[in-house]
């Protein structure tokens, strides 16, 4: 009950209509562009995929489409969490039925959990419900502000939930992250969330991580990788200040995630809009996005010829 989601895993977008309904008539040609780009497994209805901005009938629809794409192509990960419990049990229990790899789930995160016993009230029940498939904690403190140490929730949801597999890690505190893979021999799966700083992620330990730019920059991380993997530092270390610019890039000008999903669109799959309360960018600042793409050199580090200079 403790498998190894191994290299990249791209949290995946939720293409929408311009009038901001389902639009899952995309997905395959996303799902076949994944593939073609190497990475290793999908985590759906994540942050990126906006899946509390959903219905949890959509959200049912959207893993769905993507797991019936993917074919056992891509390990599947489908995040169900929900500020309902039994909501979030109805989600849990579908996704098991798709016969996917691993669900995981965020914590409640407006009427939160005041301690790590009362966030196992409801992550136990929820995990039991698709006893079948492991479970992936969902640790994003930035966006939920549930920021129990990680190494004291394993150690308590070990004893708890039997079908635990790991963390996803959305987090940059490397001290904490080293905690959790030391914790019973490596006996768990600590899954490294912050594309920005993954060479750190890798150098601590992790050996698989989930992000939003790997769908649209899954080489940049992938050189990156090969770089570590044969011990050249300096190589990874400047295919991740690529991966810098690039972000820094979609923070100044679009303000970090609403500037994702133009991406895929800029590089030809096309996710429409985002469901509200997000706001999309504006036509100005797609174009300046795109000016800064090209000046840095963006469309060459993710074409098969790109090299280190």
């Amino acid at each position: 009950m403790k498998p190894r989601f191994t290299g990249l895993v791209a949290a995946t977008f939720t293409p929408l209509t311009e009038d901001g309904l389902l639009d899952l008539g995309r997905v395959p040609d996303l799902v076949d562009h994944l593939v073609a780009s190497g990475v290793s497994g999908i985590y759906i209805n994540g942050t990126t995929g906006e899946g509390v901005s959903f219905s949890v009938d959509e959200r049912c629809e959207i893993a769905e489409a993507y797991v019936n794409a993917s074919n056992g192509r891509l390990k599947t990960l489908i995040q169900v969490g929900h500020e309902c419990l039994p909501e979030a049990i109805r989600l849990a229990t579908h996704a098991a039925s798709l016969k996917v790899d691993a669900i995981s789930a965020t914590p409640p995160c407006y009427c939160k959990p005041t301690s790590i016993d009362l966030l196992l009230d409801y992550l136990e029940p929820l995990a039991a419900s698709a006893s079948e498939v492991p479970f992936y904690y969902y640790h994003i403190p930035p966006m939920t502000a549930v920021a129990f140490d990680p190494l004291d929730f394993l150690k308590e949801a070990s004893r708890r939930v039997p079908t635990l597999g790991g963390i996803k890690y959305s987090h940059t505190d490397l001290a904490a992250l080293r905690a959790c893979l030391d914790h019973e021999d490596g006996s768990w799966d600590i899954l490294f969330g912050v594309d920005e700083v993954l060479l750190g992620g890798l150098a601590t330990g992790c050996e698989g991580a989930v992000g939003s730019t790997y769908n649209f920059a899954a080489s940049i991380y992938l050189r990156m990788w090969e770089a570590f993997k044969r011990g050249d530092v300096d190589a990874a270390r400047r295919w991740q200040g690529r991966s810098v610019k690039l972000v820094r890039a979609l923070v100044e000008v679009c303000g970090g995630r609403p500037g994702l999903k133009p991406m895929m669109a800029m590089i030809g799959q096309d996710c429409g809009p985002h469901r509200q309360p997000q706001r999309d960018p504006q036509r100005g600042q797609l174009e300046e996005l795109r000016q800064r793409l090209e000046s840095m050199g963006f469309y060459w580090w993710i074409s098969g010829d790109a090299e280190l200079r």
